[in-house]
């Protein structure tokens, strides 16, 4: 558990630091930052020269899938998949089986991970019971059992009366709300962006409306209710104006989006790719700018994969079939950095967007290199390539519409708590 990494560029937007520096972590904890710092007897000593070295990337939304559906990803298989993405945490959702709304599962989540994870794993509780939309969970219990948040997930809370009452306790209680911001009344019986692609492609189209009247009416009950609210995967243009508008407003709004908004345009779902499948769906080009920019000019606070495990049998079917969602931790990275390769954004904001941000709209004592603070750190090779392989991939499913593209930076060391617990 003591650790000197030696000569990376370090880069922790928490301390405004981004410099070549050393860093030295004793018994699990970081003990400082410097130049020329001396290594304890019997340390572990890594060079970083030529790599970055950052706080523990944060991913804010995952499905571990775990309990009831470990078929398709379960603690073990998804915390692995996490450490090769370089992510030290995980705030895993409570669409399981059953749901996690009550302290039997979150009990359950936190000592599975104890023993058998390798990062840390935080869990989301759901807002409703089952996450029906129709009774309150007992949020009190499950912040005291744990839970860093809570939210209903795939499905939005579609009472906006419940809504209000949600966020009016879960500000009482100190506990944030994470919306999945969609009007169903909308959504139909679409299964990807309505617009031109789906027309030729014969498939039946979901809006860009269904998203912003949804996030619109999500952000006016958190000004009205003055609470704040988190909304979840964001991929529309009308979202990200609407958030604009609600922060310059003074509205306690934050937002997420994930790397396949800011990478890919529902172009991905010719030749019926369920791989590419998923919601909200792949938007179009000038959704990806407006993302792009939103990220730029700080409207979206956060980079969240949304990792969503799938069986094969549940992808490889008819489009109309499919199931909802991609695998992401281990090709989240790479994505990203491609928006420091196109100066979309600095190395620094893209960290304050990986770790920074979610470790401060979570509540969590994580995203920072400060002394004393738990020694979370990923380092990272921007430089290295290689192609996305589903043998090779560590999560249990392989639904990714990245398989077999090339990609360029990765997790060259993930530890947690001073323990390296994926070296590539």
């Amino acid at each position: 558990m003591n650790l000197l990494i030696k000569g990376g560029r370090v880069v922790d937007p928490s301390q405004n630091i981004d410099e070549t520096q050393d860093l030295l972590v004793v018994d699990g904890t970081i003990k400082e930052l410097g130049k020329g710092l001396k290594a304890p007897a019997g340390a572990e000593v890594i060079d970083a020269a030529g790599l970055v070295v950052t706080p523990g990337l944060i991913d804010m939304h995952v499905h571990l899938r775990d309990p009831g559906l470990e078929y398709k990803e379960d603690i073990v298989t998804g915390s692995k998949a996490a450490a090769a993405g370089g992510f030290t945490s995980v705030a895993c959702m409570p669409n399981t089986k059953p749901v996690n709304d009550n302290k039997a599962i979150t009990s359950y989540i936190l000592t599975k991970a104890k023993a058998e994870a390798l990062v840390n794993v935080f869990p989301v509780g759901a807002i409703t019971q089952g996450s029906k939309g129709e009774n309150l969970a007992e949020m009190g219990e499950l912040k005291e059992a744990g839970c860093v948040a809570v939210s209903d997930d795939g499905r939005p809370v579609v009472n906006a009366e419940l809504m209000r009452r949600a966020l009016e306790y879960a500000k009482g209680m100190g506990i944030m709300v994470i919306t999945h911001s969609e009007e169903l009344a909308l959504l139909g019986e679409g299964v990807m962006n309505e617009g031109f692609t789906a027309t030729e492609l014969g498939l039946k189209g979901i809006p860009w409306a269904a998203e912003d009247v949804a996030v619109a009416r999500d952000v006016y009950l958190a000004e009205f209710t003055n609470s704040p609210i988190h909304i979840a995967h964001i991929s529309t243009k009308g979202s990200v104006r609407i958030i604009k508008n609600a922060k310059a407003r003074g509205v306690q709004v934050t937002c997420e989006t994930a790397p396949h908004y800011f990478s890919l345009t529902d172009e991905a779902v010719r030749g019926y790719e369920t791989n590419a499948k998923m919601n909200p769906p792949l938007r179009e080009a000038d959704d990806v700018a407006a993302i792009k920019a939103g990220l730029a000019d700080g409207t979206i606070d956060a980079i969240a994969t949304d990792h969503a495990p799938h069986h094969l049998d549940e992808k490889d079917v008819e489009f109309n079939l499919a199931m909802n969602g991609i695998i992401g931790l281990e090709t989240s990275l790479p994505l990203s950095l491609k928006l420091v390769e196109d100066k979309v954004l600095d190395m620094k904001a893209l960290i304050e967007k990986m770790a920074v941000k979610p470790a401060q709209i979570l509540g969590l004592d994580r995203g920072t290199l400060k002394a004393g603070t738990p020694a979370d750190v990923t380092i990272i090779d921007p430089k290295a390539e290689w192609v996305v392989e589903a043998d090779k991939l560590a999560s249990k499913s392989k639904n990714s519409p990245f398989l077999g593209q090339k990609m360029k930076g990765v997790a060259a060391y993930t530890i947690v708590g001073g323990k390296v617990v994926f070296k590539r």
